[in-house]
């Protein structure tokens, strides 16, 4: 396991545990990450599901801990699907009580360091006294700036712009909006990641190779980094090699490499 350096560490990033060194000019604002592979981390070592989720957690502690240190704006962690209310009821339970674990241990943590909670997805859906713990831990954090984590529970991108298309098709019939004042920020606006930039940089682990549902309309222009290791063992080595990978990519947005680097 890699040594995580406290989250108020201000070494140099280039000290971090790295061959090759950060730009700062050129880190990502916005991480997502699909926190995949608990489940069969768990069965290579003959251990229930719900120990894998336990491990899980703890990763999710380090990577917070290391995006805020590095200087992440933004970290969006895939956190439980709408798909994964089919799981069986013993896990969807334990995974809320590890939720509630999770807000109630790193509060101050969130506070002293300045990190907002916020949450992605239809999160009403979630057993009250989870929803009322998530609402609570967001009300208290709402005022810090230094960073802010996206949770994303009962989540589903389909549904997401489904829910955006319904709020503007209201909008439209109070006349508060005209159909052809649509374009793409205004539908941007009625997401969940309103005033939020799109992510720069997608990381999944354990090797899978899809998107799963997350963040439909915000990934059209996202980089994809596939780790081959699970989430428990996902720890702040494997980011900076995601965030290494990441700078060496030229970004075009459509344009030439020629355009962009008349533009820089």
């Amino acid at each position: 396991m890699v040594t995580v350096p406290n989250i108020s560490d201000k070494n140099t990033i280039s000290e971090q545990p790295t061959t090759e060194r950060l730009t700062p000019e050129k880190l990502p604002q916005h991480v997502a990450i699909i926190m995949d592979g608990n489940g069969r981390w768990a069965q290579q070592r003959k251990l229930s599901r719900i120990e894998g989720h336990r491990a899980g957690a703890e990763s999710v502690r380090v990577i917070v801990r290391a995006c805020r240190r590095i200087g992440i704006p933004i970290l969006t962690l895939y956190a439980f699907s709408k798909e994964n209310w089919q799981r069986p009821s013993r896990e969807v339970q334990a995974l809320w009580r590890l939720l509630s674990n999770y807000l109630k241990s790193e509060l101050d943590e969130m506070m002293e360091h300045s990190i907002r909670l916020n949450a992605l997805g239809d999160i009403t859906e979630l057993p009250k006294a989870v929803y009322r713990l998530l609402q609570s831990t967001m009300d208290k954090t709402a005022s810090n700036h230094e960073m802010i984590l996206n949770l994303a529970l009962s989540y589903s991108g389909r549904s997401e712009i489904v829910r955006a298309t319904q709020k503007l098709a209201a909008a439209c019939l109070t006349k508060e909006l005209e159909p052809g004042d649509i374009n793409e920020a205004i539908f941007s606006s009625y997401l969940f990641t309103a005033n939020m930039p799109d992510p720069d940089l997608l990381i999944r682990t354990s090797g899978e190779q899809r998107i799963s549902n997350f963040l439909l309309w915000q990934m059209a222009y996202t980089e994809l980094y596939v780790s081959p290791v699970y989430w428990p063992e996902f720890r702040e080595e494997q980011l900076m090699e995601a965030l290494v990978d990441y700078q060496r990519r030229e970004r075009r947005f459509g344009k030439t490499g020629e355009q962009k680097q008349k533009e820089v």
